[in-house]
């Protein structure tokens, strides 16, 4: 048999190429050994003087890497100054130890205490326990009982972002309940190196906990915090917006697939077992301010997402991807183009860089087939006059029809919002009696310092009253569904004081109704911001807030958890907190009389949900960033969250 010659051509070059690297490597690991091994270790993960380099080597590019290698770092590892062919060199090292995590895996073949013989590979190990992937692509959390291991794997799952599509974040396990909290104490510990404020709510399914950070998923055995598998590729560099500090607050999962957003605003699909990458698809162009944070939501056969950027001026939309191939099925622009309805209510040349990005996750009721999903400020944030009308469909709820990306009903809370104030906040969907009828109800603390309560199945306004005492800029919100705004909160070029902050009453964090209290409960901010307008041209890779806001000197904000009856919107108990009120973590509640929170100070703590009393906490010391959540495993319920670069979980101990 005969081969064309063009053939043979790119063979030899591509032969030639991968010999020339290999040839790199070689004299590179010469370079590693005289330059780095004495403090980062001779196989990279890490000395008595250096750090492990092997994760910073994958989300770093070759030219992040040279940078690094020639400039040193400050206050750390000092300046080489290589030429050309020598950091080339060390580069194609270092790359060879992307596989080096510790444990390389190995098959190998192990017997059960059911009598079951399992072989694969062996992905991860200890003392204590196994993760095995079978070669039907299975994954085995096993538990080391004599010469023998026994399989574990969750019980009841955290399937999604807020444990259920409806987004409320209550629980029905009871076995850490207010009797026996105190005894409740860490399990384990999971790091993520180069971020030291997650945001990220784990996900777990099937015994397996996922995590993220920026352009980073782990599969982590969900009894142990092992890790079983990590997708890793380097951060977009020359972002703007949110995702640019590593934000990424988690994923959703379905079937045999993993999906999450990139910083630069793609969404991907991963094998749930592996963590290899099925399918990619853009979402938008990070190069005109879009990127993205925050977990899909998977409804029916579709993943659906927004982006982030309204602060960068980036239009808003909700899309949905077909969860088995990628392809965009719809999409919904959360600001009309011109001469569709509601184009109306943008007046002037504002609407060019409009913001009311969807940039939270949304929730879903099966029953009505409704999607349910937030919408952001309008750009820009804090100067409205070159967007004069109510700036539709900014600082909303748009109930959607997930199927085809229909608008059912909207709402807006926040009508020419200049505050930054975001409608992001939870959406939390409940079924209860409403005076005395059962009613289909969307509940919602928003950051302008008012708690909604609306009807789902049309949008009807049905309560709107305060929940913070530091509110200025609206008296009430009247009958037509419409703030009735208050005199002298017009913003002037010196500042003025406005009530609630510009990080709102509340925020993105989570929420929760407990159906056995009747109780809503929320992390509240009281605090007031002094705004400053000013004019702003839109350019790509700035931010477009159109002016400034700092605290009002010598007040000091405070965070105080609340419970809120939502029949009347009065404050049936609050708990202040001590701290510099920074944190942004949020509630659960379960059916085991507990609402556990993120405390102002570093704590993960719990209250009675009947009255607040303090009952358990825990000292992380770091400002909490993350909402908790809770599954079990092995029999045993656990409390997972996120503080500082760690992932921490907890469980009662004898």
């Amino acid at each position: 048999m005969s081969y064309p010659r063009a053939l043979i051509l790119v063979f030899c070059s591509l032969l030639l190429a991968s010999l020339l690297q290999a040839q790199d490597a070689a004299k590179g690991r010469q370079q590693f050994e005289s330059r780095c091994a004495a403090c980062h270790g001779a196989n990279g993960q890490g000395g008595e003087m250096g750090p492990s380099i092997i994760r910073r080597i994958a989300s770093r590019t070759d030219s992040q890497l040279a940078a690094t290698i020639n400039n040193g770092l400050p206050g750390g590892m000092p300046a080489f100054h290589l030429n050309e062919s020598d950091v080339n060199q060390l580069i194609a090292f270092l790359h060879t130890l992307r596989s080096r995590r510790g444990f390389i895996p190995v098959r190998g073949k192990v017997q059960t205490t059911t009598g079951q013989t399992l072989e694969g590979v062996i992905l991860n190990e200890s003392s204590s326990d196994m993760q095995l992937r079978t070669d039907d692509g299975q994954i085995h959390l096993l538990r080391r009982e004599g010469d023998r291991f026994r399989p574990v794997t969750s019980g009841q799952d955290w399937p999604t972002y807020n444990g259920k599509p409806t987004g409320n974040r209550y629980s029905s396990l009871d076995q850490i309940n207010r009797r026996n909290v105190a005894r409740l104490a860490p399990k384990w510990v999971f790091s993520i190196a180069d971020n030291a404020r997650l945001e990220v709510t784990p996900v777990v399914s099937g015994g397996l906990m996922f995590v993220t950070s920026a352009n980073e998923c782990y599969a982590l055995d969900a009894g142990s915090g092992r890790e079983v598998w990590h997708f890793q590729r380097p951060r977009t560099q020359g972002l703007t917006g949110n995702a640019a500090g590593g934000i990424n607050r988690g994923v959703a999962v379905a079937g045999d697939r993993v999906f999450m957003v990139t910083d630069n605003a793609h969404i991907i699909a991963l094998n749930r077992s592996t963590g290899e990458l099925i399918w990619e698809s853009v979402m938008a162009d990070w190069h005109v301010n879009y990127n993205a944070t925050s977990a899909p939501l998977a409804v029916g056969d579709l993943v659906v997402s927004g982006t982030a950027g309204g602060d960068e001026g980036a239009r808003g939309f909700i899309a949905a991807y077909d969860q088995k191939t990628g392809k965009e099925v719809w999409r919904f622009w959360t600001v009309p183009a011109p001469g569709q309805p509601g184009s109306e209510t943008w007046e002037g040349p504002g609407v060019q860089h409009p913001g009311a990005v969807a940039w939270f996750t949304g929730s879903y009721d099966a029953e009505l087939d409704t999607l349910y999903w937030q919408t952001g400020n309008p750009g820009n944030d804090f100067n409205g006059s070159a967007r004069g009308g109510d700036n539709l469909y900014s600082c909303s709820i748009l109930a959607l029809d997930p199927k085809t990306g229909h608008l059912k009903w909207h709402y807006q809370f926040t009508p020419h919002d200049v505050y930054d104030w975001d409608a992001t906040e939870p959406a939390v969907l409940v079924d209860t009696a409403w005076h005395g009828q059962q009613r289909k109800l969307l509940l919602q603390a928003n950051r302008n310092g008012f708690f909604y309560v609306l009807d789902r199945t049309n949008g009807k306004l049905l309560l709107a009253k305060p929940f913070v005492h530091k509110l200025t800029w609206a008296s009430e919100i009247g009958e037509n569904g419409r703030p009735v705004l208050n005199p002298n909160q017009e913003k002037t070029p010196q500042g003025t004081k406005v009530c609630p902050s510009v990080g709102g009453a509340s925020n993105w964090y989570s929420t929760s109704f407990n159906p056995a209290t009747g109780l809503y409960y929320v992390q509240t901010q009281e605090e007031c911001s002094i705004i400053q307008p000013r004019e702003q041209e839109w350019q790509a890779g700035r931010g477009y807030r159109g002016g400034s806001a700092r605290p009002v000197p010598q007040e000091q904000g405070q965070r105080i958890l609340r419970a809120i009856d939502p029949q009347t919107g009065k404050i049936v108990w609050e708990l202040p907190q001590v701290g510099p009120a920074d944190s942004w973590g949020g509630v659960l509640s379960t059916a085991g009389g507990l609402v556990f929170f993120c405390d102002d100070s570093g704590s993960v703590a719990a209250a009675d949900v009947s009255t607040g009393k303090p009952l358990w906490s825990f000292q992380t010391n770091h400002s909490i960033r993350a909402s908790p959540m809770t599954y079990t495993f092995d029999g045993k319920q656990y409390i997972a969250a996120a503080s500082g670069s760690n992932i921490l979980a907890f469980a009662l101990v004898n």
